[in-house]
């Protein structure tokens, strides 16, 4: 696959080009471009960063961190079973527990949600770091929904992570997958709560939750005006200066 002129092999992780020195210098720099372009491409453009994975798997299967970038392109076009033996062989390699709950996410992405549960309680997760730990709760508590069980999944994000006021990288979703099983739990007001806390966190988007916050106080996104209305000139009910229509909060009401 072509990779473009500009990418030199150099813009990797220090430890990964570490890693690489067991190669001979222009394999191993042909290796490293097309890592490169994995982590380019893998949220814009997962397929094509599949590729470049697939390559680099070609060029250096023994190199944990060529495993490891194959293993994360293949879980995010939903390969979950090649991306869980990748990660295996990336974690056999390296003997760390870094990877313990994206293979349990895997898990359940092959539809063996209690598996995921009992990686969950294995003694691997206390070797996490903090991170870690929060990822293979949300892991978990994705699990227990796939079971059905609602109220576990609740109850299982319920930590000192989640209460804690300090942000840290993992707390918009840490809050959003709470106030989202509480919605589907059907405690709307307790959602609106954590979906707001979400937003509050939520500092580089990687959450939808202010949709979500929109969604549950009546706020609907228009891509345009009303034909009818551009026609007559009129604003009419809506706001157009903004491409949002309110709904009344009050509407209805009794008092």
């Amino acid at each position: 696959m072509p990779i473009p002129e500009e990418v030199t092999g150099d813009e990797i992780d220090k430890d990964v080009r570490q890693e690489l020195q067991s190669l001979p210098k222009t394999l191993a720099e042909d290796v490293a471009r097309n890592l490169v372009m994995v982590a380019r491409l893998l949220d814009e453009d997962p397929e094509a960063a599949y590729g470049y994975s697939r390559v680099a798997l070609r060029l250096a299967s023994r190199v944990a961190a060529v495993r490891e970038a194959a293993g994360f392109a293949a879980y995010a076009n939903q390969k979950y079973g090649e991306a869980l033996a990748e990660f295996r062989a990336a974690r056999r390699m390296t003997g760390s527990v870094e990877l313990w709950p994206v293979m349990a996410d895997c898990e359940r992405g092959l539809g063996r949600p209690e598996k995921a549960l009992d990686m969950a309680g294995a003694p691997e997760v206390h070797k996490l770091d903090k991170a870690g730990q929060v990822e293979m709760r949300l892991v978990a508590a994705g699990a227990r929904r796939d079971m059905g069980q609602l109220d576990a999944a609740i109850v299982t994000l319920q930590s000192p992570e989640l209460a804690s006021h300090s942000v840290q990288s993992w707390t918009a979703r840490l809050r959003y997958a709470y106030a989202d099983a509480l919605l589907a739990a059907g405690r709307e007001q307790e959602a609106r709560e954590w979906f707001a806390k979400a937003v509050e966190s939520d500092r580089d988007g990687s959450t939808d939750a202010s949709d979500r916050l929109a969604e549950l106080d009546g706020v609907e996104f228009m891509d345009a005006l009303n034909e009818d209305e551009a026609e007559d000139g009129g604003r009419g009910e809506t706001e157009s200066s903004s491409g949002v229509e309110r709904a009344s909060a009050e509407d209805g009401d009794e008092d």
